[in-house]
């Protein structure tokens, strides 16, 4: 198949959605996690996951929520001539976080059902397998660089912040030298492959999170595991017996001329737009003070 020869740059536009604040398909430097500063250290491909439901839909009903094409603009999927397998193989990972989440949120309904007057029996586990504005993140994190850095600068790559959907599904990071996969091969080609790390030259580098009691606690997933952490909504369904966790991604440093990538996949599990999630208070009215404040 002959590919169009187009420029990255028109390339990386064609994949993007200012309709969606940039929600929808590759998202850079448009959400602030720091007052008045841009995150650019990182790249994010969002995909709408209605799919898992209903493999007809990319994206959630637009009726009755005009004004929320966050969850309701269709996804955008590169050109299957330029990378064959990235549909089936987001569609494919995302199932199997989306499955594993129900069997999460089973054992969260347990103890709600204990611990919380006049919770809805199955509640997070029927939110989870039917909602349709459940949305995936796929990250690549750029090389860090030491311009500008602080010794305190700990969430270089990812500033603190908390999910604002249900339950967050994670798979194990991914690290990369960009400086020896160079040049970067054909993505097309049935022999592609870019060489993994078997882990992070900089083993202070990744995911932490703070806990409860404020300690600072680093999270390593191993490479056949996924974790899960949860959000803003789930603490308000469950009126605070579960909370929303604090986390914040630390770069990689390393010795010599490396350019160490960090690329992984999060799953946000989160209510359909006309599910309440607090007294009086749609999961859409709660999101669009989320999108409104960060984007």
């Amino acid at each position: 198949m002959t590919v169009p020869k187009v420029s990255v740059a028109q390339a990386v536009t064609a994949l993007e959605s200012p309709e969606s604040r940039y929600l929808v398909g590759w998202s850079c430097g448009k959400e602030t996690l720091k007052s008045g500063t841009f995150d650019t250290l990182k790249g994010s491909y969002y995909v709408n996951c209605a799919f898992y439901k209903d493999p007809t839909l990319q994206s959630a009903p637009s009726e009755g929520f005009p004004d929320l094409p966050q969850y309701t603009a269709p996804n955008i999927w590169p050109s299957p001539a330029r990378l064959p397998t990235f549909r089936s193989s987001i569609e494919s990972l995302c199932t199997l976080i989306i499955d594993t989440a129900g069997l999460v949120a089973q054992a969260c309904d347990r103890y709600a059902e204990a611990n919380i007057d006049d919770y809805k029996p199955g509640y997070l586990q029927r939110v989870v397998k039917t909602s349709l504005t459940t949305k995936a993140r796929l990250l690549h994190y750029f090389p860090s660089t030491e311009t500008g850095k602080t010794e305190d600068d700990d969430d270089d790559w990812c500033a603190t912040h908390v999910d604002h959907g249900c339950l967050t599904g994670l798979t194990s990071a991914m690290f990369l030298d960009e400086e020896a996969s160079l040049p970067i091969p054909d993505p097309s080609s049935p022999d592609f492959v870019l060489t993994e790390l078997p882990q992070s030259p900089d083993p202070e580098a990744g995911l932490y999170i703070s806990s409860r009691a404020g300690d600072i606690v680093e999270v390593n997933i191993p490479k056949d595991c996924l974790a899960f952490q949860t959000g803003e909504a789930l603490q308000l369904i469950t009126r605070g017996k579960f909370r929303a966790v604090p986390h914040f991604v630390k770069g990689a440093k390393c010795a010599g001329n490396g350019k160490i990538a960090r690329n992984t996949l999060a799953v946000f599990t989160q209510p359909n737009l006309e599910e309440e999630v607090d007294s009086g208070l749609t999961f859409a009215e709660f999101a669009r003070g989320v999108v409104a404040k960060n984007y």
